[in-house]
């Protein structure tokens, strides 16, 4: 068999058992929206607020109008907004120690040991009504938000480590996918006839953690990451016995001559902390990339798009948009299936740069129907299509690239700081877009698409500028690139004496 052209089933299991964190992760981010009104009031009901005011509606009041009435007290909202924050604040926290976890016993010893965390916050969840709902629920979610922290940079490092060349990129889109997959899950099963009720909604949060389980189980039988066991630990036979039982039957020889180039140049590099990664010029143009890349997933206006879409649809006159709003999910499901299978015939660069195109135009185009759609009924049609349109160019390129792409940038050394750093600027800028987007909306109104088009045009031209294409290179190659494009006579001095200084520095 010809090297890096292999899939076995040892290594579809892997990417199976790694990428069950990812769907746990999409699981969390999606499940907390659909039982709002119940949970909001379960949370006023153990704050005292609810059963006060519940005793003066009218006979004739519907179970919605005392849900609403429960979610409008301030403790109720500010119970509420923390539950929805501290997931997002959980992973900003936890994404800068992914480095650390996955070198400590290395990658797949690092998912099964922070499995604990995602077990502990279902269980949290799932067994709310114990004690106070509104505190059980907010706990859940922190940790489980640490968890998805770590898991967000394991995963696609794992992955990265593990694939083959030629379906790199597949196989790394595959964390984007299971991501969404956990979004649609969680739509689905938390409607109210299924687990997004009364009685079932502390299983619905709880079931968070039920992935989890499974990749316990599986976690034991996948191999470690080759380049792991001998860039990092020396052990040049183990990762030949790896590298045989992820690729099957072949002459392994070619990838640990490029392994051990690689750790040549790794001892050469030392360990990269993160604050030595953020000080250092030699790294920067490849840092810049990869934030970038991260800023332009979450300030793109994905989010604000799911914000917008139920109250779109609802103004189209559609009968339950609840309904459209989980179509947009499945679309989500189907579009990054797409990208799996065009990431390593388009490229990367091509996919998001069309990506990120393509979102601008569709963001002028939903504030044009924004705007007119109260003068012409036929502009909420214009509306909903470009919602469709968003979500598909977005789930081409700029969603799923931004995660494992990383790990291409960056060789050995400094990947794992790299990796967390990018990390921690995707939950902190999804923070930020979280907690200022409804702020930004009151004041631009229809308008608020014309911010976010203005900054996809941005995001476009930068790509065209500055990011390469990684497709079917190994990780000499893609470093090459970025050598190339640094003025080797004024900075080459420059960039041996800094890396001098991170081999002897001792934060690496």
């Amino acid at each position: 068999m010809e090297s890096g052209k292999q899939l076995t089933g040892t290594l579809a299991v892997a990417v199976f058992t790694a990428v069950l964190g990812s769907l746990q992760y999409g699981y969390s981010l999606g499940v907390i929206n659909a039982p709002k009104k119940v949970i909001e009031k379960h949370y006023a009901r153990s704050l005292g607020v609810w059963s006060e005011r519940a005793a003066v509606l009218p006979d004739n009041s519907t179970e919605e109008e005392e849900f609403s009435e429960a979610g409008h007290h301030p403790d109720v909202i500010m119970y509420w907004s923390l539950s929805v924050a501290i997931f997002s604040i959980g992973g900003m926290l936890s994404s800068f120690l992914v480095g650390i976890v996955g070198d400590l016993r290395g990658r797949v010893k690092g998912m099964l040991m922070v499995n604990v965390l995602a077990v502990a916050g279902g269980l949290l969840m799932g067994l709310c009504r114990m004690w106070k709902p509104h505190i059980m629920v907010i706990s859940g979610r922190a940790v489980m938000g640490f968890y998805c922290g770590l898991t967000s940079g394991l995963v696609p490092m794992y992955i990265g480590e593990i694939a083959p060349k030629a379906y790199r990129g597949a196989l790394g889109t595959l964390h984007q996918l299971a991501i969404v997959t956990g979004i649609l899950i969680s739509q689905v099963i938390g409607l109210d006839f299924l687990l997004g009720n009364d009685n079932m909604w502390p299983i619905l949060l709880g079931l968070s953690g039920a992935p989890a389980v499974l990749q316990s189980f599986l976690l034991p039988f996948c191999p470690e990451s080759p380049r792991y066991l001998y860039i990092l630990l020396g052990k040049e036979q183990e990762a030949r016995k790896s590298l045989l039982r992820l690729k099957g039957a072949y002459d392994p020889t070619p990838d640990l001559e490029e392994m051990k180039r690689e750790k040549e140049e790794a001892d050469r590099e030392a360990r990269v902390s993160i604050l030595s990664l953020i000080r250092s010029s030699v790294y920067r143009q490849q840092l810049v990339v990869a934030l970038m890349m991260h800023l332009s997933q979450q300030f793109s206006g994905i989010n604000a798009i799911f914000y917008y879409s139920t109250a779109i649809f609802e103004r189209a006159g559609v009968g339950q948009p609840v309904y459209a709003t989980i179509g947009v999910g499945a679309i989500n499901t189907v579009f990054t299936m797409l990208s799996v299978a065009l990431v390593d015939k388009a490229g990367r660069r091509t996919l998001t740069m069309a990506g990120l195109g393509g979102m601008c135009c569709c963001a002028i185009a939903m504030t044009v129907g924004l705007k007119f759609q109260s003068d012409y009924s036929w502009m909420s049609y214009v509306s909903m299509s470009a919602i469709f349109l968003f979500v598909s160019f977005f789930e081409i390129g700029p969603g799923p690239i931004p995660w494992f792409i990383v790990a291409e940038l960056f060789s050995q050394g400094p990947r794992p700081a790299a990796i967390a750093l990018a990390g921690c600027c995707n939950w902190a800028s999804n923070f930020i877009i979280g907690m200022t987007f409804q702020y930004i909306e009151t004041w631009l109104g229809s308008y608020v698409f014309i911010l976010f088009a203005g900054l996809l045009l941005c995001f476009t031209v930068f790509t065209y500028l500055r990011v390469p294409e990684t497709k079917g290179k190994t990780f000499e190659e893609i470093a090459a690139v970025f050598q190339k494009r640094r003025k080797k006579l004024e900075q080459s001095p420059k960039d041996a004496t800094e890396l001098q200084q991170l081999k002897t520095s001792t934060d690496a």
